[in-house]
């Protein structure tokens, strides 16, 4: 360290001056989105329904064991899994003899030799195992991402789409948008709507595929497309085509095949807009699931009701929460925002 620096701190503190605030550094603005911002529409805001809490249970084919200490200790079928969970700030219920008896570990380690972030501490694993969700199957796999190729929670959300669609008894077209490996429109086409699947990952598309022909759904009308989001339901929207349900799952940051990008907060309404217009003379449904997310769920329930004004039905809101087997805590996963129509 320079001497000059030294002996001016020692000045400093034999002869101290007026403190001053710290300067803030300037906070980095968001670049604007080159989407529009849609208007406000006119008209009756929906009815509402808030908070509203759509839990899973422990069951044959998942079940959260436990969790605490930032992790979670989950069954998928055959297999015991440990995975990082911010939400989990508590301590585990269960002791370290039950965790130790997990089949994989997300560790966040790189090994050039192995599959890279999972350690199997018994035996070594496949990349993908049979699954199995109310009588559909699919592949679980283990991935780089720690994630497994299934949201559990929104279990709640694919029962409720399932309801609606046998009851519509008419024909049904359902688009998911984000839609991932497939399981949303699985559980569609089983229920007899013809689905649209979208997805920017050329990989789960290719996953998706492969859980339909596992399910032996393989003569369901479904469509299966390589995307932007975005710009699949603007195109949709000058064709005239429309859904009588839209799914949309976005992430908090993404990119398109051809580098678009999305951010949640800037193009979300664009988007919620964007649905609406999409939607069928007689829709049923508009459902937003949204993970990493800086807000509540009020703030995605005063979005969706403020796009479906003049639309009446009713706009339900709150969050998915996986539900405890060891101690019966609620771990919350994500928020949520459906419009049902009345």
């Amino acid at each position: 360290m320079k001497p000059a620096r030294a002996k001016r701190r020692n000045d400093d503190r034999r002869s101290p001056k007026k403190q001053t605030a710290p300067r803030e550094k300037p906070q980095r603005q968001p670049e604007p989105s080159a989407r529009p911002a849609p208007p406000r529409r006119s008209g009756a805001l929906p009815d509402e329904r808030l908070p509203v809490i759509l839990e899973v249970l422990p069951n044959d084919d998942y079940a959260l064991l436990d969790s605490g200490g930032g992790q979670k200790l989950e069954q998928y079928g055959p297999y015991r899994i440990v995975r990082p969970e911010g939400q989990a700030i508590w301590q585990p219920a269960l002791g370290p003899a039950e965790w130790n008896r997990a089949d994989a570990i997300f560790t966040g380690d790189t090994d050039e030799e192995g599959m890279g972030r999972w350690r199997f501490p018994r035996e070594p694993l496949g990349e993908t195992w049979p699954m199995r969700h109310d009588g559909i199957d699919y592949l679980g796999r283990f991935t780089s991402f720690r994630h497994v190729g299934v949201f559990p929670e929104q279990a709640t959300h694919w029962s409720h789409m399932e309801t609606l669609v046998r009851e519509a008894r008419r024909p049904v077209k359902v688009l998911n948008l984000f839609g991932y490996t497939g399981l949303a429109s699985l559980v569609a086409a089983r229920a007899g709507a013809e689905v649209t699947h979208v997805d920017a990952s050329k990989k789960a598309i290719g996953w998706a595929r492969e859980n339909q022909e596992m399910a032996g759904l393989g003569d369901r009308p479904i469509r299966w497309i390589c995307e932007d989001a975005v710009k699949f339901a603007e195109r949709e929207a000058r064709r005239g085509n429309a859904y009588d349900i839209v799914l949309f799952d976005p992430p908090a940051y993404g990119r398109g095949p051809k580098g678009e990008v999305w951010q949640l907060f800037e193009d979300l309404p664009y988007l919620a807009d964007l649905c609406r217009s999409i939607l069928t003379p007689k829709p049923l449904a508009v459902v937003l699931t949204a993970y990493s997310i800086r807000a509540s769920f009020f703030a995605i329930h005063a979005l969706m009701r403020d796009t479906f004004a003049g639309d009446g039905g009713r706009v339900e809101s709150g969050e998915l929460i996986i539900r405890e087997k060891s101690a019966g805590r609620a771990l919350s996963t994500s928020l949520f925002s459906r419009w049902v129509a009345s």
